[in-house]
């Protein structure tokens, strides 16, 4: 897998059945080893040991409802009072972040109406910070330690 620009972790793989497989802390379990997959975990790593955010308040593959139609965040972020706070929103690293990948994260925010967002693929990361009151975002240097939220 590609290098990213995320400090390394103890990363678990696995091969079952000819495929490999990556422990994902926060599900507890083994998953398939895609890139996009590989962004994830580290992201998630990165969140946790360097941001400071808790693993307990952070959940991958978070599905949403919207009528018939399923939609699946790639990983929230919730607060004590288990609100959502942040969606990310990851792409595997060869994948170039653009206006489409931006529609994505807006269209799951539309039902959560979180205060951040984050798309990474990896190698590039952006975060924005939502201000509901006049209808604008900013773009934040860098991704915000949890105990700044």
């Amino acid at each position: 897998m590609n290098q990213l620009n995320l400090p390394p972790y103890a990363i678990r793989v696995k091969e079952e059945n000819g495929r490999k497989q990556i422990f994902d802390f926060l599900r507890r379990r083994y998953v398939a080893l895609t890139p996009e997959e590989w962004v994830r975990q580290h992201f998630v790593h990165f969140l946790v040991e360097c941001k400071g955010y808790p693993k307990g308040l952070l959940g991958n593959e978070i599905e949403l409802r919207v009528g018939e139609k399923k939609l699946r965040c790639d990983t929230l972020l919730y607060n004590k009072e288990l609100q959502p706070q942040m969606i990310v929103e990851y792409k595997a690293p060869d994948i170039e972040i653009t206006q489409r990948v931006f529609n994505q994260i807006t269209a799951y925010n539309m039902l959560l109406h979180v205060p951040y967002l984050i798309v990474s693929n990896g190698m590039q990361h952006y975060c924005c910070q939502m201000d509901y009151a006049s209808r604008r975002y900013t773009f934040l240097r860098d991704i915000p330690d949890y105990n700044s939220l």
